[in-house]
């Protein structure tokens, strides 16, 4: 169905978020920014003509809506292509057992870089939470000076600086596809409508709303990854070390002997004396670490992922 020619900048950009309803809310800001920074320049370029001239003008050359977001479409197509590494058909592979899908986490960069994200909250969240609580609180607190407003002005940018600069960050660790441009500010406006414009923004209080809430899924996410990876790496390694002992291939400094039920070097109480002495104790052991890394590369990828879509249902206008 033909539409009518847009007539104006906010006319154009309605038509173009319809063209694009369905697609990826990351890509529709991409695509809403790029064709406003566009046509407003262009108008302003063309000061003695009126906006339903200059999108007349430059209809040849940058587009209708519809075809603007046809490009859109087949870009991003070309991009995820490029970036997607190529994989066997099943017919060539074979179907994978469940034992292999369980352990094929391991050659999966997504879990490292998942994994290495889970870690990096905690100072991000730290540094998240400082920012949104000392900003909001030095925000109202100058309200009644003059420079309140612009201080609030400066930092509701700067944060949606940051969250962008976090949607890049987690897409380059989980895939999810975020935002590369910001949303874009709109028509020159007078000082005080520009504020309470942010102020009616819901994009400004999810934004401030995931930075305080970073800190706490940082701590989560450390304490799982440290403790799950500490005590599933101690279970993998200690049999090995146990039975290289066993064996004669390593020493242990100090006096052992057995104490109480436990192999002690020195003072220190290593494990119960059976454990050091029986091999399938220690097989047994060695299984259950292994099974408990995987299962936190499990863990990470799966969190990863969740928590991209939350930081993009938070951060995204769409």
């Amino acid at each position: 169905m033909n539409r009518p020619a847009p007539r104006s900048i906010d006319e154009y950009l309605r038509q173009l978020r319809e063209a694009l309803s369905g697609e990826d809310p990351a890509l529709v800001q991409d695509a809403l920014y790029d064709a406003e920074e566009y046509l407003r320049a262009e108008v302003a370029s063309h000061s003695g003509k009126s906006e339903a001239d200059v999108l007349e003008l430059i209809a040849s050359t940058y587009g209708a809506p519809d075809e603007v977001a046809a490009a859109y479409r087949d870009t991003e197509i070309k991009v995820k292509a490029a970036f997607t590494a190529p994989t066997r058909t099943a017919a060539a592979v074979g179907s994978p057992s469940a034992v292999r899908r369980f352990f094929s986490v391991f050659s999966d960069v997504r879990a490292y870089t998942s994994l290495f994200l889970m870690l990096l909250a905690l100072p991000t969240g730290i540094l998240y939470f400082t920012f949104a609580v000392t900003g909001l609180s030095l925000s109202f607190g100058l309200a009644i000076l003059i420079i309140g407003v612009p201080f609030f002005l400066t930092f509701i940018g700067v944060a949606r600086v940051i969250s962008l600069g976090e949607g890049r960050l987690i897409e380059a660790m989980t895939g999810e596809r975020m935002p590369r441009r910001p949303a874009h500010p709109g028509a020159p406006m007078p000082f005080m409508t520009r504020v309470k414009a942010m102020l009616a923004d819901a994009r400004t209080w999810t934004t401030l709303a995931y930075f305080v809430l970073k800190l706490p899924i940082g701590i989560a996410n450390f304490v799982l990854v440290v403790v799950g990876l500490t005590v599933g790496m101690a279970f993998t390694f200690a049999p090995i070390a146990q039975a290289a002992q066993l064996l004669g291939w390593i020493h242990f400094n100090g006096h052992v002997g057995v104490f109480d039920g436990h192999v002690r070097i020195d003072d220190n109480t290593i494990e119960p004396a059976w454990l050091a002495s029986s091999p399938i104790a220690l097989a047994l052991m060695f299984v259950v670490g292994v099974l408990l890394v995987t299962t936190v590369m499990h863990m990470a990828r799966g969190l990863g992922k969740i928590q991209a879509r939350v930081a993009k249902s938070m951060l995204v206008t769409g």
